[in-house]
């Protein structure tokens, strides 16, 4: 049945040279890559016949890829709460008579659960994953111009399907974090080549492997390093054909850098081979952290001297490096400190499928609050996810697909499936640094075998492939807990959700309207809600508590270091949750992105590779109050002292506590400005912050954000518009909550945003602002025009903006304007730095041998640079553990990683050579414990239980997880202390203060 979805315009895509032969310095292309995103039909439900071309869908919902069919639901419904069920997809095309007789492909990005797909009523493959992309070899089955082809997808997001060849569920459809936005929620493509070709990197059903471009010798500082593009090739002309294959690198501005030649190859007719070119190449630019430099590299074909099959990758160019318990980029140590996110990634009313401007938008903001790492959680987040790290510079963790444990049989085979496909996906991301096998620990046997297919397929691609914890792993390449600390001096230590608490942004503090009280909220497995629920301030200082931890076993404090942690999530989430809401609200921003004071609590710790390298200050909350009220003021700064003006007048200096927290007790407010000053150690003013009363509420101000290429009429492209309640002179007002009514007008589509009330507002065109401000999405139609939303609310000035979307040329159900290909790169931090990263703060004095008052058998293992490993006395008087140093030092600190470190507590005394020089009783943390004393020279340590220790959780974490019950042989828990009046060690660490010898400044090798 023919359809004309979309009306045909002048292609915007090839006046803003989007397509590969338009640049002179572009090989020409004979290869197309279509857009198949327009003009799909959806029906939910299942309809009998539905795979036949006939099949009438005239009344089926017109819609334009990507799409979750239950998209409505998005942070409406508990995550388990989401629809399921079959939803079929069709849509109708013709292809152009010049690609008649041409190879043809389809590239999706993903289907979930679930996909069953039909090409002119024949079925031609199933895809079951949930997860990763995969391809069809159509070219046989396509009728050619000018018929149509019809093709249908029947889709069916079950949160418990099995897979049908072997009855077995997918570990990763999981209800608490893999939010279920059903049907064809990615993006498609059309391929169009010649015979002889390059292949796809999409091994599912294709079984090809596609380009593969990696550099090696590296010469940072000269900017040099050899560049190889290999690509693998078939030949499915009857005949044989010879082909010279080359590879062209451009870099941003256009410019042809460098021609790789690969000599000539011949292919026998059916015969697949990987060719390579290679090559140095100088004057790189590398890609880094907030420095998303790209090149364009053109692989081509030659036949006769004629192009005729080109492929074009984006791709980066960066030096990696894992070992001695650090991470470094490009050379320099960088500590890892950024977000465990949900891979779905998702908005209200819209789930994960928005356009690519907004994922640059959305990731662009970790970037913005000094994160460097995003860990996607538990499943391959999708390609226009990845593709965006790479150009805002946000460095990732992939994982494949997993729940919280390691499994066996063909569960594991799933997940080995899905690694091989993420990575031949994937490889030439430079953003992704990490490959992560499991959220839990697995065996040394199934680490090896994710290993042997990075090996096998990105050999070259310098990442690091680990799992969650692996903390005695010999074959994990970096590991870590959730939350607790780890160190190492061997393979990079991080912690991957760490900072669990959870706080709405409409909840200020007590004193600020709604006036939420602190921990209010419903119980969760029987815990109060004060031991997780947060007013925002207080969540900003827990996130600054917790990270005091990572910051300080930081490089440049010791042999064994933290390579940092990511704090879960960075924005609150359609997933697991805890509160009274019905999703997660641990994000440093909300769904609609706006940030919480916790994303600038961040931005202030987190200024730099290690230490701190830009000064930064920021005043918690807001200075909107009552007339009486006095309240704690607390400052976030990487300044050694911070002074608080009010109007003016100093208010004095605050204590410093957790490096970066400086409070200020019983403030009384008054209106007018509210300012901390930040100063370094000699007095020197660095940085500065204030918050400005704001005055009555008078009018409404609106703000649009879209694409920087402007707003598309394809009927996906969306914008977000900000609403705020603003005083006479345009200042936000904190504290309003005002509801406001919107009307839109025009070739839009309203999909609204989110605030705390009935249904979470989600969808409704009438809600409230929030803190005085929220946000709103509007989606584009296929009919290009002019848009208006105003915004009203009463006893307001009300606000209105107007917005105009652009044509998109779409013929026959192809477009060539692809997502994302007009998107720039982001490189606002500029290149790596040179020098080191972090000042040594102290040096670890090495332990030659160690005794004990009992148990002298395992006393090696209180410093064998392994976490799960420990020492245990006897139940005994006199319990002591003594340790010989291999040379004199003044010692200062000793370090301890105590056995039940987050709730025992033990009282001891330090001795050094025989005279006592620490007496206290520890602290219960989330992994180390540090005794600072005066420097005492010497070379035996000597450490002495003096009394009976307590035991009680100092955090009570109640998660999805259960604790871990105290085992049979305490060395396998090492969390769990022993028993009543032992001594436990788990790790232990000498330290003196910097030798004179070593300098200053850190250097690569601590």
């Amino acid at each position: 049945m023919p359809r004309t979805h979309f009306i045909t315009f002048l292609s915007i895509a090839l006046l803003l040279g989007l397509t590969p032969n338009i640049k002179a310095a572009s090989p020409p292309n004979p290869r197309v890559k279509y857009n198949f995103n327009p003009g799909w039909r959806v029906y939910v439900g299942d309809a009998a016949g539905a795979e036949t071309p006939s099949f009438d869908d005239a009344k089926w919902k017109p819609v334009t890829l990507p799409w979750a069919w239950n998209e409505d639901e998005a942070f409406k419904k508990d995550i388990k709460d989401l629809s399921t069920g079959i939803a079929w997809y069709r849509k109708y095309f013709r292809l152009p008579k010049a690609d008649a007789g041409k190879k043809v492909f389809l590239e999706f990005e993903g289907v979930r659960q679930v996909g069953e797909f039909y090409l002119n009523g024949e079925f031609i493959g199933r895809h079951e994953n949930g997860a990763m992309a995969f391809g069809f070899d159509v070219t046989k089955l396509l009728k050619p111009a000018p018929q149509e082809n019809v093709l249908a997808v029947r889709t069916n997001n079950d949160w418990d399907y099995k897979e049908k060849a072997t009855d077995q569920k997918y570990q990763w459809s999981d209800r608490n974090f893999n939010a279920n936005y059903g049907g064809l929620s990615k993006n498609v493509f059309l391929h169009v080549a010649e015979p002889l070709y390059q292949t796809l990197p999409l091994y599912s059903n294709l079984g090809t492997t596609g380009v593969y471009i990696y550099a090696k010798n590296f010469d940072v500082a000269a900017r040099k390093a050899t560049v190889t593009a290999e690509a693998q090739v078939k030949n499915e002309y009857p005949t044989a054909r010879t082909f010279e294959y080359e590879a062209t690198l451009e870099d941003l501005a256009g410019k042809e850098i460098k021609k790789l030649s690969g000599g000539k190859t011949t292919l026998q007719p059916g015969e697949t081979k990987i060719v390579s070119a290679s090559g140095p190449v100088e004057g790189l630019n590398f890609w880094s952290w907030g420095y998303g430099y790209l090149y364009t590299v053109y692989t081509t074909l030659k036949v006769d001297g004629k192009p005729v099959d080109v492929v074009k990758t984006r791709t980066g160019f960066r030096k990696t490096e894992f070992g001695n318990g650090m991470v470094k980029l490009n050379d320099r140590v960088l500590q890892m400190h950024g977000y465990a996110q949900r891979t779905s990634n998702e908005w209200p009313a819209v789930g994960l499928s928005v356009p690519a401007w907004l994922s640059d938008f959305s990731n662009g903001l970790m970037v913005e609050s000094n994160g460097n790492l995003v860990r996607w959680m538990h499943i391959t987040p999708w390609k226009q996810d990845i593709e965006s790290c790479d150009r805002v510079g946000l460095l990732q963790a992939m994982p494949a697909g997993d729940a919280e444990k390691d499994v066996t049989g063909r569960r594991w085979g799933q997940r080995t499936e899905l690694m091989r496909d993420a990575i031949i996906y994937n490889r030439n991301n430079p953003s992704i640094v990490f490959y992560e096998c499991g959220n839990e620990s697995i065996s040394e046997e199934h680490m090896a075998e994710m290993k042997a297919i990075r090996d096998q397929y990105d050999p070259n691609g310098g990442r690091a492939i680990g799992s969650r914890e692996m903390l005695d792993s010999k074959l994990a390449e970096y590991g870590g807990e959730m939350l607790y600390i780890n160190k190492s001096a061997k393979h990079p230590m991080w912690a991957m959700e760490y900072s669990r608490d959870e706080g709405l942004r409409k909840y200020w503090d007590e004193l600020s309207p709604p006036y939420h009280k602190e921990g209010d909220g419903p119980l969760y497995k029987g815990a109060s809600a004060a031991e997780y629920n947060r007013n925002q301030g207080t969540h900003a200082r827990e996130d600054v508590m917790r990270w005091y931890d990572y910051w300080h076993e930081r490089p440049g404090t010791g042999q064994r270091v933290s390579s940092g942690g990511v704090n879960i999530v960075f924005t609150d989430s359609n997933t697991h949750y805890r509160g009274g809401e019905n999703y997660r609200r641990s994000g440093e921003a909300d769904a609609m992105r706006i940030p919480k004071d916790g994303f600038f609590a961040h931005q202030v710790m987190w200024d730099g590779w290690v230490d701190t390298e830009k000064q930064r200050t920021h005043i918690i909350g807001h200075w909107n109050y009552k007339e009486g009220v006095k309240k704690d003021v607390t400052v976030v700064s990487n300044g050694e002292k911070v002074e608080l003006f009010l109007n003016g007048k100093s208010l004095g200096q605050s204590e410093q506590s957790h490096r970066f927290l400086f409070t200020f007790k019983n403030v009384a407010w008054q209106p007018g400005t509210l300012k901390a000053v930040s100063y370094d150690a000699g007095g020197k003013k660095v940085s500065e912050a204030a918050h400005q009363t704001a005055g009555a509420p008078v009018a409404l101000r609106l703000t649009p954000m879209m694409s920087p290429n402007g707003l598309q009429a394809n009927g996906a492209d969306l914008a977000l518009v900000q609403v705020e309640v603003v005083d006479a002179n345009g200042l936000r007002c904190p504290t309003a909550l005002n509801m406001i009514n919107f009307t839109l007008k025009g070739t839009a589509t309203w999909r609204g945003g989110l605030a705390q009330g009935p249904d979470n507002y989600i969808l409704a065109q009438t809600l409230p602002v929030e803190g005085g401000v929220n946000r709103v999405l509007i989606r584009t139609t296929t009919q290009a025009g002019k848009i208006s939303l105003q915004a009203v609310s009463e006893g307001l000035k009300s606000a209105s903006v107007s917005l105009a979307s652009k044509p998109v040329a779409v013929t026959d159900g192809l477009a060539l304007q692809l997502p994302g290909a007009d998107l720039a790169p982001s490189l606002k931090r500029g290149p790596t730095p040179a020098g080191p990263s972090f000042h040594i703060s102290r040096t670890a004095v090495p332990i030659k041998q160690v005794t004990a008052s009992s148990n002298q058998g395992n006393a090696a293992f209180s410093y064998d640079d392994n976490e799960l490993s420990e020492w245990i006395s006897e139940k005994q008087p006199g319990t002591w553990i003594q340790y010989d140093l291999a040379r004199p030092a003044a010692v200062s600190e000793v370090a301890l990683k105590l056995s039940g470190w987050r709730s025992r507590t033990y009282p001891i005394r330090i001795l050094i050579d025989d005279k006592e020089v620490f007496r206290g009783t520890t602290e219960r943390n989330l992994g180390y414990y540090t005794a600072i004393f005066a420097p005492q020279t010497g070379q035996r340590l000597r450490i002495e239980l003096v009394g009976a220790g307590s035991n009680q959780d100092a955090y009570n974490i109640t998660e999805l997880a259960e604790q871990k019950a105290a085992p049979n042989n305490p060395t396998a828990a090492t969390d769990q202390p022993g028993p009543a009046g032992t001594l436990g060690i788990v790790e232990a660490e000498v330290y003196e203060k910097p030798r004179p010898s070593l300098g200053a400044l850190g250097h690569t090798n601590p």
